[in-house]
């Protein structure tokens, strides 16, 4: 273990205790694409011990230019199979877990109640207000990150007793469910910034070092490099 991660063990916030936390946490990452990709590689390469993939999609070629955990040659196959395989590639120590189905009203609780902690990898407003819902009702912290374009945002949510939930950026669900779709445009480099901040939190909530944005939104705009943490 120490020659693989010897470079984050050198660090006073992980080193030994640390690892052994990384190693025991189960972590659920609902969405495996543009978001998904980075969060699942760098938490695979850190050594949480088991990581669950959900995602009912396949890889489409559209998808190459933000979604770097596929090639080419896996177009048209399952994500979180082709997910699973290269994870497992990255570490075979880890335990990758590949769920190939839509997280719905009727298998979330079951499946979010297997896991310590869940990122959001997601692209839908419904999806999220589930997610939030479910892992509130079970105490179980949920890191939040949404794109758009060229901006970004991560947040900590359902995370201790007073807890902001989803619903505290959008407290009218129906409103929000009505809202016409934000467009698809995209560049790659977006979710990959995001979701490596989605991924550091994970870090942080489980080895326990440094500030979390519990209870805080964090925004950035990648013209400008403009960055904000908002209270919640």
């Amino acid at each position: 273990m120490n020659e693989r991660y010897q470079r984050q063990l050198l660090l006073p916030e992980i080193g030994e205790e640390g690892q052994e936390k990384l190693r025991r946490a189960r972590v659920l990452i609902v969405g495996v694409g543009g978001l998904g990709s980075p969060i699942a590689l760098y938490l695979t390469g850190a050594g949480v011990g088991t990581i669950g993939l959900v995602d009912d999609d396949v890889v489409s070629l559209n998808n190459l230019h933000r979604q770097v955990l596929y090639s080419e040659a896996e177009v048209g196959q399952s994500k979180a199979a082709c997910a699973a395989r290269r994870l497992g590639g990255l570490n075979s120590e880890v335990c990758i877990e590949p769920h190939p189905m839509r997280l719905t009203a009727a298998n979330a609780r079951d499946l979010i109640a297997r896991y310590d902690l869940v990122i959001d990898g997601c692209d839908n407003f419904a999806t999220r207000f589930l997610l939030s819902d479910t892992c509130s009702a079970l105490g179980r912290p949920y890191i939040y990150g949404a794109i758009c374009g060229l901006e970004g945002q991560v947040a900590v949510l359902c995370h201790g007793k007073e807890a902001c939930t989803y619903r505290t950026l959008f407290p009218d669900e129906e409103a929000t469910l009505q809202m016409p779709h934000p467009g698809r445009q995209v560049a790659g480099v977006t979710p990959a910034i995001v979701g490596s901040v989605e991924a550091g939190e994970a870090l942080k909530l489980i080895c326990g070092y440094g500030e979390p944005l519990i209870n805080r939104l964090w925004t950035i705009d990648l013209r400008t490099l403009q960055s904000y943490i908002l209270d919640l």
